[in-house]
């Protein structure tokens, strides 16, 4: 089933082009090497992913800030595996995972491909509830970021997705209308469900092995994007 009449493209960032869960693993190896942690990187990421996923919900939620959320998630994933760490430690590891993130830039399968292929036909966009000061440098280091004409943060618009103003900004910055305009991205509730309350098409990059039950054109990698695009 193809779109029709679609001029804009807006994609989500992270865990649908820029692969999240790889580069942080990598993030943490340098810094508990720099730190000389004793921990083990493998049994350490088991238990932060859902901590992590968990204080991001929050965060979007605005039940947490931007610092309750760094400091949080490492707290909680050390006393998890009772592993001693001092406030100290734990905030200089926080301010360290955001220095070290964009240095480690591995995309999902086929990104630069697909933005090659629909870059010639759409204009394409970003809308992501990512901190501002990491995101662009995520993008420029792993050379995708020419291929967008508009990044619109959720510190930039002062709310998060699926919040209906930060697409009404991302929309308003380029001059586009919902209607001829798709959002893409892994989260159900906040890229699909709030991009498409606010009238525009949707499609969902579920990357899982689960099957989801939902109305909305899926997809398991980026390629497939071509039988709707």
């Amino acid at each position: 089933m193809k779109l029709n009449d679609i001029e804009h493209i807006f994609f989500d960032l992270d865990h649908t082009l820029w692969d999240f869960d790889r580069n942080s693993a990598l993030a943490f190896r340098e810094i508990f090497k720099k730190q000389s942690l004793e921990i083990d990187l493998e049994g350490f990421l088991e238990v932060y992913k859902p901590i992590n996923f968990k204080y991001w919900e929050l965060y979007r939620n605005n039940s947490v800030s931007k610092e309750a959320l760094r400091y949080g998630r490492l707290k909680e994933s050390f006393d998890s595996l009772r592993f001693e760490a001092c406030d100290t430690t734990i905030n200089s590891i926080a301010d360290d995972y955001i220095e070290y993130l964009p240095n480690n830039n591995h995309l999902l399968e086929g990104s630069i491909e697909i933005l090659e292929h629909l870059s010639r036909i759409y204009k394409l966009h970003i809308i992501t509830n990512g901190f501002e000061e990491v995101q662009q440098r995520k993008m420029v280091n792993s050379g995708i970021f020419d291929f967008f004409q508009t990044v619109t943060t959720s510190e930039e618009a002062g709310v998060k997705k699926p919040h209906p103003q930060i697409f009404e900004k991302a929309l308003q910055k380029c001059e586009a209308l919902p209607q001829k305009s798709v959002m893409i991205g892994d989260n159900l509730e906040a890229d699909i469900v709030g991009a498409s309350q606010f009238g525009l098409h949707a499609i969902y990059l579920d990357i899982t092995d689960q099957v989801s039950q939902n109305q909305f054109p899926q997809i398991k990698k980026l390629k497939e994007l071509l039988n709707y695009l």
